[in-house]
């Protein structure tokens, strides 16, 4: 995480995000913050709009710079997920009739 001193007057730049997608082959990202974890079926990411996921298969990463915020993986893409933080489920019109 960046952090400022006391002295320092300029703000924090937010990087720009961006996902790109290439024959479902290799996934390029920027405004990346962080790799959470990693292997061949999955890869989490954060960014500057929140978590997302990346499934598939034989993934790897080609490319990581943090400083830059971009990631490249490469392999079988099969999902991109933006993972928000979970929220309560809306009961339907069933579930407030029958109390479930």
């Amino acid at each position: 995480m960046l952090t400022r001193e006391k002295d320092d007057l300029k703000p924090l730049r937010q990087r720009a995000h961006l996902v790109s997608l290439e024959n479902r082959e290799r996934a390029s990202f920027t405004g990346v913050t962080d790799v959470e974890s990693f292997n061949e079926e999955e890869v989490v990411l954060l960014t500057e709009q929140g978590a997302a996921m990346l499934s598939g298969e034989e993934l790897h990463i080609s490319r990581l710079d943090l400083e830059d915020g971009q990631l490249v993986v490469e392999g079988r893409v099969l999902a991109v997920e933006y993972i928000d933080s979970p929220r309560p489920a809306k009961k339907g019109l069933f579930g407030r009739m029958f109390g479930k």
